[in-house]
């Protein structure tokens, strides 16, 4: 029997739609799985758990310290990816697929999980998302949903360009070059406007940039007369850009989040409290659209330029954000802003789920780009399959050792073998820092209570001896040259 391997239709499939799905640490450096597969025989091999079970054990595609250092906590032992002994396997996506794929299946048995779904590609891919949300707004409308209430007929379009009170979760999206002939009628209508464009397929702020004349665009415009969905283009999708951020310090910052999804039939997620805001290392000035340094957050185009910060790596915890607001704005708009980023992250995985395999041996950890204007609305960016593990500061380290430790505490049984009969429900005290992100109230998908995140205290337990020791101010970047302090409750939160 040949042992040439051959190509899944998944893989074919995903090479159609344009390329590789977003993600921060899917790199060309990592080793994909090559073994050839020799008849049944393999499969059938690959079907028995190892002679000797004297643990878990786990296998892994990146060499991250926050990865093997939870996982050696734990007394897991390591093995290679390739001979199928593993139970527990945080794999790159290229390797995920072609476990999954159709013509070469691994048939997982029962005691193995791993942490990609089968066509996460639904969330990830930028033309794919904003498909799935538009559908995900029509099916509501069609079934008179509350959710799917709008506004007025004669009410201004903003920067979401509909007139829905809870589903405007993005800015106004067009795929290129399929809807070329649609944005160049919404151009029109607004020539001052500015708009960005990004492949659908790439990651790490790759051939992103900022557009306000239809010259800049005349590839698509090429590629509108003649394009056939059967031959592989360089897809992108062009949306409104936000020119009203939210700026601290005179710079840009958009928000990175962790969402854990255990299953999508029926959906069980959590959105990890804590995170942190990523800043442009200049300040945003929105004429300059071919400053990328002053537009786009993504740390590997930052880090490239001079003023980079290698020391708080340009990034702020969470914690600091919501304390800023709360001195600046007034109490409790951060529990409100942190009830709207929940919301809006609860319709993204509400409008995949229909579409999403749901297998019982997975599960995935999703990080969320979100960026906030100046009327405290989050816009939804993008969804990254598999967000970076690699650690540019100490801080950024610790949290993300914490995150993985709490989510190994979530996905696999306590105290027992992974198993895919489990039914994925946790003990609640296991959930630490995770909270459930619940159903959205049809009545009031906004008005939910605010769950309280890690580092707020409240005023009757607040002290000297407690403030100094929170740790709030500890990632605090120093202030740049010329900037100010604001003062608060006996607590400094410090300008980038």
């Amino acid at each position: 029997m040949s042992t040439r391997r051959q190509t899944s239709p998944l893989r074919n499939l995903r090479q159609k739609c344009g390329g590789s799905c977003t993600s921060d640490d899917d790199l060309p450096e990592v080793k994909l799985i090559t073994q050839p597969i020799n008849g049944l025989h393999y499969i059938r091999n690959r079907l028995r758990p190892p002679k000797s079970r004297n643990g878990i054990y786990y296998s892994t595609d990146w060499d991250k310290s926050a990865l093997v250092s939870n996982f050696q906590k734990r007394g897991w032992l390591q093995v290679p990816s390739f001979n199928g002994e593993w139970n527990f396997y945080w794999a790159c996506t290229q390797n995920c697929r072609y476990i999954f794929g159709i013509d070469h299946p691994y048939r997982m048995r029962s005691d193995q999980v791993i942490n990609h779904f089968p066509n996460s590609i639904e969330l990830s891919r930028k033309d794919l998302l904003i498909k799935n949300i538009k559908r995900y707004r029509k099916d509501l409308e069609r079934r008179g949903d509350p959710l799917a209430q709008s506004h007025p007929p004669d009410t201004k379009l903003g920067i979401g360009g509909t007139r829905y009170k809870h589903l405007d979760i993005i800015p106004m999206t067009f795929v290129l070059p399929s809807d070329y002939q649609m944005f160049v009628e919404v151009f029109h209508r607004n020539p001052a406007s500015t708009w960005i464009v990004k492949p659908c397929s790439k990651s790490q702020g790759v051939g992103i940039y900022l557009v306000n004349k239809l010259s800049k665009l005349k590839k698509f415009a090429y590629d509108a007369r003649t394009f056939y969905p059967q031959i592989n283009r360089d897809t992108c999708v062009i949306s409104k850009y936000i020119d009203n951020p939210l700026l601290i310090g005179g710079k840009k910052f958009d928000l990175r989040l962790f969402v854990l999804v255990t299953t999508f039939n029926p959906l069980k997620a959590y959105l990890y409290k804590e995170g942190f805001c990523r800043f442009c290392t200049e300040k945003y000035d929105e004429t300059e659209i071919d400053n990328v340094f002053m537009h786009l957050t993504n740390v590997s185009i930052q880090k490239t330029n001079q003023e980079y910060n290698s020391i708080h790596g340009g990034k702020w915890p969470l914690q600091n954000l919501w304390l800023y607001l709360d001195s600046l704005r007034g109490e409790g708009v951060s529990d409100m802003l942190w009830s709207r980023i929940t919301a809006t992250i609860r319709h993204s995985l509400d409008a995949v789920a229909p579409v999403m395999a749901n297998d019982r041996h997975c599960f995935e950890v999703y990080g969320y780009d979100i960026i906030i204007d100046n009327n405290l609305k989050p816009w939804l960016i993008e969804i990254n399959t598999s967000p970076s593990m690699h650690s540019t500061t100490t801080n950024d380290r610790m949290l993300k050792s914490r995150l993985i430790d709490n989510v190994l505490d979530v996905v696999v049984p306590p105290n027992c073998m992974p198993n895919e009969h489990w039914d994925k429900t946790p003990n609640p005290e296991l959930l630490k820092n995770f909270t459930v992100l619940m159903p959205i109230s049809p009545c009031k998908p906004k008005e939910q209570v605010p769950v309280r995140r890690k580092g707020r205290l409240s005023k009757k337990k607040k002290s000297k001896s407690t403030t100094a020791s929170s740790g709030i101010c500890s990632f605090t970047p120093p202030p740049a040259e010329g900037e100010t302090k604001i003062k608060r409750s006996n607590k400094v939160v410090k300008r980038l």
